[in-house]
């Protein structure tokens, strides 16, 4: 790897060697003292291995773009690979002497440290690749939806990796067969429930997909579409057939859930006093919604759209509200060159393939010029649980995935200058930030004409609240999958088909659920101190603006930075340990 050739001869300058000229010698010296010419290089390096690495996932917040070409390789070779990958990254930031270094390159440094131990998490803690058989759902039909939902036209090449992904099913298939030793039983039940009737789901893709491919193209969707659904289909009735010898306990325990809390999402707090702390914000939300609905009493129901089109129109006007309201009010900058955040129906090609992921493109680095979109659904009552909030009143979602929320705090966090800050995503402090403006402007005025709106919004906070105890119990063992989803469905209250995919999700994902209401709470408390730091110079603005362009970096490392505050990072050392394994 370049950079460790780099460091090498850097340290060798260091302890005596000898470069051909005093100059040049003195050049090498800077740089290696230069915090820059030491993160840099390395993240560059790390990042682009991990655009190749990182797995698919549902999760719409951490989607990377891929090299044209690219195919998920997790063969027996590939992940033995990414485990040497994974050290030689690790051991060269681990070796690293921060000493005198500005809070602003230590927070880099951890930034950097932190992803790259989501590498060991997911490989050797959550073992995906050996225990979970949707992982390999993620990495044949995730794939191809990554490459669904980009909302912009649909380019020959696009065209031609959906086939490209479609055509190597079989290849992951096989992978999936080397690679479970391991298997949870409830993961492969849920995996052959999702892959119940897939063959129609793709038929229907492909369907969908013809009008927009070119001649040859179509040429070839046909076979790659039939190759993609026999190896499905394999894979499902060699699950099926193997379910009486799968372990059923699929918990890694309070030990490593602690770990990942400390050196992975860079929390500094124990699972106990999270527990503590949703508990807490649960109630809260529960009194607040009940008083709510009294005070709304003899407030007719919020009506449904009479259709798509007028929902989309609500939608277009609504967003444009919020940024001129986020303005006026003084609550934070919306930039000029900001594009906006859509809706759009959803596609024939994307609908059979919508229950893989949340079904909107939030463009990416590259694509800063582009709106983002949210594909919605006609109106109905019986939508699922955040469409049919949409459905009455779009505002809410629109604040939690476009004004100010994903879409908008990874445009800038996008556009930050610093690379590490642009690449840098783990999604527990972006849905922490997106929670924490859903109340902010609850609490601003933005919905005070809007009494079912607001309890839109605080059935909202109880669902996140109650994902903390969700999450934490599911990791520990003291929760199946049908118990959370139970406990979903009853305590929201929603749906229970929602119910039962949060509950899915957040098992075989442990750590995600928890970042909404975590996140929120330590921004509410980095917000309270720099209000006391700062007095009359503190700007609601200014704090906004740094939270939204820093939005991928933990709160813990923004107060040190923004504050001088390093109380939460000698927290996560004191806490912090060496990487763990879930024993087999």
């Amino acid at each position: 790897m370049p950079f460790f050739v780099t460091i090498i001869a850097i340290l060798s300058v260091l302890i005596g060697g000898q470069p051909a000229a005093a100059e040049e010698q003195q050049e090498t010296i800077e740089q290696a003292i230069n915090p820059e010419h030491i993160i840099q290089p390395l993240a560059r390096e790390f990042f682009e291995w991990r655009r190749v690495q990182q797995p698919a996932s549902g999760d719409d917040i951490p989607r990377v773009e891929r090299p044209d070409g690219w195919l998920p390789d997790f063969s027996p070779a590939a992940l033995e690979s990414q485990r040497e990958d994974y050290l030689r990254f690790f051991e060269a930031v681990d070796r690293i002497d921060t000493t005198g270094w500005s809070a602003s390159h230590q927070v880099d440094l951890r930034l950097l440290t932190a992803a790259i131990q989501r590498v060991h998490w997911e490989l050797d803690v959550l073992r995906a690749p050996h225990r979970n058989p949707l992982f390999y759902i993620d990495q044949t039909l995730g794939s191809v939806f990554e490459l669904l939902v980009i909302a912009s036209p649909m380019t020959s090449a696009r065209a031609q990796n959906i086939l490209r992904r479609l055509d190597h099913f079989p290849a992951v298939i096989k992978a999936a067969k080397s690679n479970l030793d391991d298997p949870i039983r409830p993961f492969a039940v849920a995996t052959v429930a999702t892959l119940d009737g897939i063959g129609d789901r793709l038929l229907s893709m492909q369907a969908g997909l013809e009008p927009v491919f070119n001649k040859d193209q179509r040429a070839r969707l046909e076979k790659s579409v039939s190759t993609a659904t026999k190896a499905l289909n394999k894979y499902s009735k060699w699950l099926q057939s193997r379910l009486d010898t799968m372990q059923t306990a699929f918990a890694m325990g309070p030990h490593a859930y602690q770990w990942f809390l400390i050196n992975v999402a860079l929390i500094p707090n124990t699972a106990d006093e999270l527990l503590a702390q949703g508990q807490q914000a649960w109630n809260r939300s529960v009194a607040w919604d009940v008083i709510e609905q009294n005070r709304n009493r003899d407030v007719p129901p919020m009506a449904l759209y009479k259709n798509s089109d007028q929902q989309m129109q609500s939608s277009f006007l609504k967003e444009n509200e919020i940024r001129a309201f986020l303005e006026s009010r003084n609550l934070l900058t919306v930039p000029d060159w900001l594009k906006h955040y859509r809706n759009r129906p959803l596609p024939d090609y994307l609908a059979p393939l919508s229950f893989m992921g949340v079904t909107d493109d939030l463009t990416s680095e590259t694509r800063l010029d582009e709106d983002a979109y949210s594909y919605i659904r006609e109106p109905a009552p019986d939508l699922p649980y955040f469409q049919l909030s949409a459905a009455r009143d779009p505002r809410p979602m629109i604040i939690h995935e476009g004004i100010p929320g994903h879409y908008f705090q990874l445009a800038l966090s996008w556009a930050n200058p610093n690379p590490i800050r642009r690449r840098y995503i783990d999604s527990r402090i972006n849905e922490g930030i997106v929670f924490y403006v859903e109340e902010m402007l609850l609490q601003a005025g933005l919905f005070d004409f809007s009494p079912r709106s607001r309890e839109i919004i605080y059935s909202f906070m109880r669902l996140r609240a109650l994902r903390v105890e969700i999450d934490i119990r599911l990791a520990v063992g003291d929760f199946n999958i049908g118990q959370a989803a139970e406990y979903l469905a009853r305590a929201v209250p929603m749906d229970r088909e929602t119910a039962m995919e949060e509950a899915v999700f957040f098992a075989f994902n442990p750590g995600q659920a928890i970042s909404y209401q975590v996140g929120k709470l330590q921004i509410l408390r980095f917000l309270a101190d720099a209000k006391l730091d700062q007095g009359d110079e503190f700007s609601l603005r200014h704090f906004h603006d740094f939270l939204m362009q820093n939005g991928n970096v933990p709160v813990a490392l923004q107060r040190w930075e923004y504050l001088g505050r390093e109380d939460d990072v000698l927290r996560l050392d004191a806490l912090g340990g060496k990487p763990v394994t879930v024993p087999q």
